[in-house]
């Protein structure tokens, strides 16, 4: 049973992740579209479907089948769990960050330009090199 929700935590992760770096990604382009035009309509429809139908379910899942397989697997308390809860913790904090900015998108009140998403952007790859050395490496 632990590999099958390993595999699933995985699955989860990796789809967590590209929303992570995609929504960004349509932030920049929807920053440069402006607000009001054809383009910004179709940039809320994107937004708002990866979002809701693919990074919050995904999410969701990580942060259930993660702490299950700390449990099952006994290491709740190793030092490199703990540093990757923390990570996990502030790639949560980015997803809802990412949550209001695409709230401000929606309302058309986005005052931030294009390369403010092209930096925030690298912010969820950072974390991510960190969470992999810490699950692979298991340096503590």
């Amino acid at each position: 049973m632990v590999l099958w929700i390993k595999a699933l935590h995985i699955v989860a992760v990796i789809s967590w992740m590209a929303g992570l770096l995609y929504l960004p990604r349509l932030f920049v382009y929807h920053a440069e579209a402006g607000p009001n035009t054809p383009q910004s309509a179709t940039f809320k429809v994107m937004e708002h479907r990866l979002l809701r139908y693919i990074m919050n379910p995904a999410m969701t899942v990580v942060w259930i089948t993660g702490p299950l397989l700390a449990y099952l697997l006994y290491v709740y308390y190793d030092v490199w769990m703990i540093l990757k809860f923390i990570l996990v913790c502030a790639l949560t904090a980015y997803h809802h960050a990412l949550v209001r900015w695409r709230k401000a998108f929606f309302e058309d009140r986005n005052q931030k330009p294009g390369r403010y998403f092209r930096i925030a952007n690298e912010i969820p790859t950072l974390l991510m090199v960190g969470i992999v050395i810490l699950v692979v490496v298991k340096p503590f």
